[in-house]
């Protein structure tokens, strides 16, 4: 199990934001066995495809300059002129194999870990040139594994080369018996195959190597309890200051539930524990709805602002309940509460009317009909 450098276990998976920052960084698994698998494939296939216009090019260099006439080698200029035609034609026949080659030190490395182009990487670092860090790295135990690497590609490309040699010696003999051209076809073949097996044994260094290097990556980021809590905090934010935030919106949406109870028809009380303060308008909507709500301290305060204003205070224990438990701030009262509300608003109207005197005095309010399901008892 990987360690930090406190010691502490790194026992957690790497999360979303550490794999993020990992990849902005660079820090992503990448294997130089897979990329040289890569390169060398796309040489010895490039070898085999292009072979006979690699030679047919060697060919006609071969006969344009070793038959020049007497005039030509004595001029001067037209020995510079042969030389850029020789490797023009040599840069012809050459062109596909570098573009196989380029495409494959591109495919190579996307193969693992994707594309990525990261500046912080790129960015000089000062701890790289600190000899010691350097020596640190030298007898580290990913050096020992590179190391043990090294010598495994050697051993399998020296056994593979090996086998080549034994299966291509006739071959390799027959060269030497053969005409000029045909030998440079033959031996441009010969070179390709013997290439392309060979590349091939480095399949068995790339299937070890690249496992490896995505278990290494991951011991890497792997976290430790403490590093998740503290991410999680900086993230989230911490609950100190979460409860702050907390506090701070519900102040905010106190004060602005207390300045619009001036605005409301009437305030219901239980009379102490709490209030509900109810505004009806035809022209905004169908139903009543719930300006500003409390309890104990809160309550208070809005039968305080409701004095202070003018706004007619209403005790009913049960429909303060049923409306505080059933409503959210300015959302319409339910269907089921309808008709207590209205008998209310109605009572509320003949006692303004009376008050100005337009009217007799209503008689008290009866018992106001609250369905079971909204009922609340203390």
């Amino acid at each position: 199990m990987a360690e930090s450098e406190s010691g502490a276990d790194k026992s957690e998976e790497p999360t979303e934001k550490r794999l993020r920052e990992s990849r902005e960084k660079g820090q992503i698994a990448r294997s130089r066995e897979l990329n040289t698998l890569a390169v060398t494939l796309a040489g010895a296939g490039g070898l085999l495809a292009s072979g006979g216009s690699l030679a047919n090019a060697l060919l006609e260099i071969m006969r344009g300059n070793f038959t020049l006439s007497r005039e030509v080698i004595m001029d001067e200029h037209s020995m510079g002129l042969w030389l850029l035609a020789s490797g023009q034609i040599a840069l012809d026949a050459l062109m596909p194999l570098f573009f196989a080659l380029l495409i494959a030190s591109i495919v190579g490395p996307i193969a693992l870990g994707g594309w990525l182009f990261s500046a912080q990487a790129m960015a000089p670092k000062m701890s790289r040139m600190n000899p010691f860090a350097g020596l640190k790295r030298m007898f580290s135990a990913k050096a020992l594994v590179e190391l043990g690497k090294a010598l495994g590609k050697f051993i399998v490309i020296l056994a593979v080369a090996l086998v080549v040699l034994s299966i291509e010696r006739d071959d390799l003999l027959a060269i030497a018996h053969e005409p000029l051209e045909s030998a440079i076809l033959h031996a441009s073949m010969v070179v390709g195959w013997s290439a392309l097996w060979m590349a091939c044994g480095l399949i068995l260094i790339a299937a070890v190597d690249v496992p490896f290097q995505l278990w290494d990556n991951k011991q890497k980021l792997m976290m430790t309890k403490q590093e998740v809590r503290d991410e999680y905090k900086d993230s989230e934010g911490k609950p100190e200051v979460k409860q702050r935030i907390r506090q701070l919106q519900r102040e905010m949406a106190e004060r602005r539930m207390m300045q619009a109870v001036p605005q409301a028809d009437v305030v219901i009380t239980n009379p102490t524990h709490f209030a509900v303060a109810l505004k009806y308008d035809p022209s905004k909507g169908s139903a009543p709805v719930l300006l500003a709500k409390g309890g104990d301290f809160t309550a208070l305060k809005i039968r305080e602002i409701a004095q202070e204003h003018q706004v007619m205070l209403l005790e009913s224990p049960a429909l303060a309940r049923a409306v505080f438990y059933s409503t959210e701030l300015d959302q319409e009262i339910p269907a089921g509460l309808y008709l207590a509300v209205a008998q209310v608003l109605a009572y509320v109207y003949q006692i303004r009317q009376y008050q100005a005197g337009k009217g007799k005095r209503p008689a008290p309010l009866p018992d106001l009909p609250i369905p079971s399901d909204l009922r609340r008892d203390e």
